[in-house]
C-alpha cells in the first residue's frame, strides 16, 4: 500500500528576519500530525540590502545580512534536510540584479551552493493534484478558481486560510499558509502600518485534507 503524502507547508521565513520560535513551532506541527514531507512556500531569504524598494540605511551590509541568513537557514536545513523550496520574489532578487547587469548565468552560484543546503528549488511543484506556488500572481483562492486546481501559496503575510470551492464536477481548495517573519525587524518595516502578520504554516494530507496551524504569540 502506498504511503500517504503528509506535507508540512512552511510560510515565508525571510532569513535573517525569521521570528524567534517559528522553527520550533513548525517542528512541533510536523511531529504532531505525523508528517513526512516538507515544502517551503518561498522567500527563504529576505535580501533586504538588495531590494528594489527603499532599504534601511542603518541596516546590515549585504555580506553581513547574507552571513546571518545562512546561519538561520542552516538551522532549518538541520531540522528539515530534505525539502522542496518554491522560489519566491525575495529569493529571486539577486538573480534579477545579475540579469539587469548583464551577468551571464555561468557566473552565478545556485541557492544550495550559497546556503549550504541540499533542497530542491523550483517555481512550482505538484503533489496529489495540489499545486504549490509562491503566490505573486494573486491569492490561493483566486489561483485555485482560475486553474480549477487545489492551490497552496504564501507571499501574502497577512492571510492564513483554507477555502474549498465546490462545484458539480470538481472540489478544490485554496490555502494561504501565513508566514514566519518577525514583524518587528527592519526587514518588515514597510508593513508596520498593515494588518498584523498571520504567523503560521499549513498541512496537506494526501491532497484531500488541508488546514492551517497558527502560532501562539
Amino acid at each position: 500500500m502506498k504511503k500517504e503524502r503528509r506535507i508540512l507547508v512552511i510560510g515565508d521565513i525571510h532569513a535573517p528576519f525569521c521570528l524567534d520560535g517559528y522553527l520550533e513551532f513548525c517542528k512541533e506541527v510536523y511531529a504532531k500530525y505525523n508528517l513526512n514531507q516538507v515544502v517551503f512556500i518561498g522567500d527563504i531569504l529576505d535580501n533586504h540590502y538588495a531590494s528594489y524598494h527603499e532599504t534601511d540605511p542603518n541596516g546590515m551590509s549585504g555580506g553581513t545580512e547574507l552571513e546571518y541568513a545562512i546561519a538561520q537557514v542552516t538551522k532549518w536545513a538541520d531540522a528539515f534536510p530534505i525539502a522542496d523550496v518554491i522560489i519566491g520574489n525575495h529569493d529571486r532578487i539577486i538573480m534579477r540584479k545579475a540579469f539587469s547587469s548583464a551577468v551571464p548565468m555561468e557566473w552565478i552560484r545556485s541557492y544550495n551552493e550559497v546556503l549550504g543546503t541540499d533542497w530542491d528549488w523550483s517555481e512550482r511543484v505538484v503533489y496529489d493534484n495540489v499545486q504549490y506556488v509562491h503566490g505573486e500572481g494573486g491569492t490561493a483562492r483566486t489561483k485555485a478558481k482560475n486553474d480549477m486546481m487545489s492551490t497552496v501559496s504564501g507571499h501574502i503575510h497577512t492571510q492564513a486560510y483554507c477555502e474549498w470551492l465546490v462545484g458539480r464536477n470538481f472540489r478544490v481548495f485554496g490555502m494561504q499558509v501565513g508566514c514566519g517573519i518577525d514583524a518587528d525587524s527592519y526587514g518588515a518595516a514597510y508593513a508596520r502600518h498593515f494588518k498584523r502578520q498571520a504567523i503560521g504554516c499549513g498541512v496537506v494530507l494526501g491532497g484531500h485534507t488541508a488546514f492551517n496551524c497558527l502560532m501562539e504569540l
